[in-house]
Formats: structure tokens, sequence, C-alpha cells
């Protein structure tokens, strides 16, 4: 299966472990609870998607490279303890609690969250001296004696032997106490979580266009070279960085992420095509609603150029889509908090239940923010309405309860303001893009990709769903239904 259909798999399966009966005991008991083992090629996001699934149930996350670990670490170091057997004091070793057993306990007194994930990489890479060690852990949940905590669901993660030649085959009675899920690349899978991470709208189109470079693993006379999903999104985020820089991108930069050079070449040479239709199609004016002179140029062009003009439009959109949807739930919890506040009666004063607000919701982010209790679009949206509740409560600072409440309607007054004006300003440039297509090219294969594209996206969708767009409904119809399109979409690509 691909990541994401793993990642739902894994939800699943925690769901159902985590499922009580009418007496409170767990539906599947503890001991049946098997660990979950992925099986997958590297860099393919298996770790990404467990904090993901920790962010999305709300459990902690504690994670492990099991091969940085020795046997010491991993089952806690022996002590000699005093006990008496048979009315005669005896010596017996013991060991300390496991250092892996002790984080799951710190980081559920640290949240106060009984429930989460223990999260093992690498489980069948480990040392000849853990080996035994994993197999208990596997089987019985235990690290030495100490057992990992009820509400604790084990996941482990390993590459298949040809990618790694430290593997060690499981035995079939390991084999037969977890719940092993096979996963595969898949660019489309890659693709969905791109849209929502907004991975660089450059290497959306040249994986478009060359899909066989999405993931690579070659080792032969020439060394080990290799591409990965983990490769593309670093690299992205390297670019957005360096074009905010006005650094260089080149293929002695790419190569530093693609380490397959003659992919790594490729892109390079590709990416400086990209900007340079952005800069000789002005994608900025278009947004904005010109028109460039180029028309039968662009109606001519070859079709790489054409997908990656369609591309650049939608990388700036989404990019503006990602801002409003922000904005949209900053506003929205900023509202839930204030009208709390106002209609609140402990304490006594709006400016008291103000600074207690805006104490809990700080207390509340610095104990889940970074631990994977919620995923990273909360924490800047609870960041960003911590910051506008301390603006105005210095604002409301000395006003009585009636000036307060008018400070209040007016301060959200104007920032609701602006907010829609940053959405209308959004709205025009969608509008604008589907007029640019109709101009240039009409009704044809490139405003059926373009439609696909912002079908296929999170952000896309959340504004049309908000704000409407009469040009998507309108082309919607006029072109072809959603599964014939994509079909087409499908026929195009394959060219």
């Amino acid at each position: 299966m691909n990541i994401k259909q793993a990642k739902q798999e894994i939800i699943n399966t925690i769901k159902a472990y985590r499922e009580k009966d009418e007496m409170g005991n767990y539906l599947i008991p503890v001991q049946k609870q098997r660990p979950i083992l992925l099986i997958g090629p590297p860099g393919i996001g298996k770790t990404a998607i467990m904090e993901q699934v920790a962010e999305e149930l709300a459990v902690n996350l504690v994670s492990y490279t099991i091969t940085h670990h020795t046997r010491q670490s991993a089952i806690g170091l022996p002590f000699i303890s005093k006990k008496e057997y048979g009315g005669k004091e005896t010596s017996v070793t013991e060991y300390t609690m496991s250092e892996i057993i002790a984080s799951v306990y710190d980081r559920i007194n640290q949240t106060g969250v009984k429930e989460g994930i223990l999260f093992l990489d690498e489980i069948n890479c480990v040392s000849e001296t853990l080996v035994p060690t994993m197999l208990q852990f596997l089987q019985y949940k235990t690290f030495g004696a100490h057992q990992v905590p009820e509400g604790f669901i084990i996941v482990t993660a390993g590459n298949p032997p040809q990618y790694n030649k430290a593997v060690r085959d499981f035995d079939i009675v390991t084999l037969d106490r977890v719940k092993r899920i096979d996963i595969e690349e898949d660019l489309e899978a890659f693709k969905e979580y791109a849209d929502v991470n907004g991975v660089h709208g450059s290497i959306l189109a040249y994986l478009d266009i060359h899909k066989d470079n999405f993931y690579s693993i070659k080792n032969d006379i020439q060394g080990k070279r290799f591409v990965t999903a983990r490769g593309w999104e670093d690299l992205s985020q390297l670019i957005r960085a360096y074009e905010k820089l006005g650094i260089e991108v080149d293929e002695k930069v790419t190569g530093q992420y693609l380490q397959e050079p003659e992919i790594a070449r490729d892109f390079a040479m590709y990416y400086a095509l990209y900007h340079k239709y952005e800069d000789l199609y002005n994608i900025g004016e278009i947004l904005k609603g010109s028109v460039p002179a180029e028309r039968d140029k662009l109606r001519k062009a070859p079709f790489d150029e054409k997908l990656s003009i369609i591309n650049l439009l939608v990388d700036r959109l989404n990019q503006e889509f990602a801002a409003y949807d922000k904005d949209y739930k900053v506003q929205k919890t900023i509202q839930k908090e204030i009208t709390a506040v106002v209609k609140g009666t402990e304490p006594a004063s709006i400016i008291g239940r103000l600074k207690n607000r805006i104490s809990e919701l700080s207390e509340d982010y610095d104990k889940k923010a970074g631990e994977h209790l919620m995923d990273k679009s909360s924490e800047i949206v609870i960041k960003k309405v911590i910051a506008a509740l301390c603006k105005l409560q210095e604002e409301i600072n000395d006003a009585d309860d009636e000036a307060a409440k008018n400070e209040i309607k007016t301060w959200f007054s104007e920032r609701e303001k602006t907010r829609r004006q940053n959405a209308l300003e959004t709205g025009n440039h969608l509008s604008n893009c589907f007029s640019f297509l109709q101009k240039i090219y009409g009704e044809e294969q490139e405003m059926v990709l373009f439609l696909t594209r912002l079908d296929a996206g999170h952000y896309s969708l959340n504004f049309i769903q908000n704000e409407g767009s009469e040009e998507y409904f309108k082309y919607n119809q006029l072109l072809l239904l959603r599964d014939r399109r994509r079909e087409i979409v499908a026929e195009i690509l394959s060219v």
C-alpha cells in the first residue's frame, strides 16, 4: 500500500486498540494488541506519518531510532539488590528502568496525556547484542523488566533487505506477533502531502513530467545513488529559503539532496527554465489581470512549457490560499475566545477574564507545541491568536467593561475588514487566472489541467468552499465530468 493508505491503517488500528467495552476494559486486551511493523524503502515518509498520526489523534509520540542504542540504554543497567527467599537474604541482580520506557513516563508527566505511540525506527537493523531484547519487546512489550505503559501503542519500522545490508530477518514466531504493513513509494500520495505542506511548484511540475525520477535507489560500481520523497521535500524547503534570500539554486545545491547526479542535473536545468518562464511571462502580472503580449508564443509553446506556466500560477495561488486558511482559522478562534471573555462572569472584569484566558492558552501552547499533540498549522494558529489577544489586552488595559466591549468590537471589526480585503484580492487573482487561460487556450487541456490542480488542492478547495468562485463552477460545468477529466489528464501527462 502507499504511505497515505498506511497512515489510515495505523489510525484505524490505534483507534481499535484504544476502544473499550462497557466495563472500561480495552476491547482488544493489551497482550493481544500486536505491535505495528512498517516495512518500506527509506525516505518515503514512515517517520513523517507517525508525527501526523499523533497530531490527528492528539496523543503522545515518543520516537527512537533503535540502532542508536546499546543493550544498556535499551534495557537499563544492572544493580545488586537484597531479597529474602525462604527466610534467607540473597543478593539479586536487577535492572534500572530502560531509557526508552523512562522517556514514555516522562512524556506522560509532561503533557498529562496517558495515551500515545512508542515508535522505534530501524527495528530490523539492531546490533547482535540487542536482538534478543527486540524479540522480547515485540512479543511481550517489555524492555528488560519494565513494560510499556498501558495506553501506549507500539509502532516499529524497518527497511527491506535490498536497501540495507544490516537488516536481520525476524523469525516466524516474532512475525506472528506483529501487525505487518508493507509500504511502497507512490507519487500521487506524495503530491497530496506536498499540496498541504507547500512543496515548491517547480518540484511538482518537474515530477509531473518526469514521474520515474520521483524515487530511485541504485547501488552499483558507481556507488550508492538515490532520490527519495524525503529528499524532494527537504530540497523544497531549501529552495523556499534560498529564493527569499536571493541565493541561486544550481546543480551543486540540488545534488546535495538528490543524490543521483543525472536527476540532480536535470532538475537544476528545469528549475532554471521554470523561473525563466516566471520572468518571461510575468506571472505576478497575470495574477493582477494582465495578459502577456506573447499570446501566439504561449499557444504554440511545448507542452512542458505550458505545464510549467500552469504550475507557476497554481503555486502562487496556493501560497495565498494557505495564508487565507490560517487567517480564517485565527479569526474564527479569536471570535470564539473574545465572545467567551465578554459573556463570562469570573473574574468580574473583562480585562481580568482576558488576562486569565491568555494565560491558559499560553500554558496549553507551551505544553503541546512541538510535542505532536497538535499539528504545525494549529500551533501557528494558536500562537497568532495569543499574540493578537495580547495586543488587544494592551489596547483595553485601562478601560471599564462598557468601554472594553466597544473597543473589542471595533478591534475585531478592523481585523475582519483586513481579512476580507485579503480574501477578495485572492479571489480576484483566481478569477484572473481563469481569464488568462480562457483567452490564451480556451476550454482545452490547459484549462482541464488547471481545474484538476485546484480540485486536488486542500487549501484551494477550502478557499472555494468558503468564498466561492463563479469561474470555477462555470468551467467545471462547461468541461467534462470530473472522472472523465481525470482520464484526460492522465492521458495528457502520459504522453
